[in-house]
């Protein structure tokens, strides 16, 4: 018979506050990855909105234009643009870093289901991402678009 170890036994002699530097230094390494995937978004964040409005814009009048109803939008929708952007693609990196944390309280055989659970959860993120893009929105914005009264000229906030 294997004998399993008790998660509690490697965690004995570690106070709450060990545990609390542990999490904030997960969360300072995931902050830092995302900075740094952040920055060189940032310089393409036009192009990447572009991209990322092309579903809708395909969808919009002839001549029907998107609109910024602040001031600072045309500002801010690029740089939270590049900010959901550069989490988007962190996302194996800050799994990875919750995983690091919680796996020291874990059992053996706990240990082992994770690393499937952890791929999967990557590919499907990714996966369900696409789709979204892909066949989601499309339906979405072809709806919208196409039930405007007549006379109504769509024009959709940036």
């Amino acid at each position: 018979m294997t004998e399993q170890s008790d998660p509690a036994d490697s965690t004995k002699g570690q106070p709450l506050i060990e545990h609390l530097i542990e999490l904030r230094s997960r969360l300072l390494k995931i902050a830092g990855f995302i900075l740094v995937i952040f920055i060189p978004l940032f310089f393409f964040a036009n192009d990447l909105y572009s991209v990322v409005s092309s579903p809708l814009r395909a969808f919009l009048p002839e001549g029907a234009t998107m609109i910024a109803t602040e001031v600072a939008s045309p500002f801010l929708t690029p740089f939270k643009l590049a900010l959901v952007l550069a989490i988007f693609i962190a996302i194996p990196f800050i799994l990875h870093q919750i995983w690091a944390f919680v796996a020291p309280g874990l059992y053996a055989n706990e240990k082992r289901l994770a690393g499937p659970l952890l791929a999967s959860s990557i590919v499907l993120f990714y996966a369900g991402m696409a789709f979204a893009y892909f066949v989601v929105f499309p339906l979405i914005f072809a709806f919208f678009t196409s039930i405007a009264p007549t006379g109504v000229t769509i024009m959709t906030d940036i």
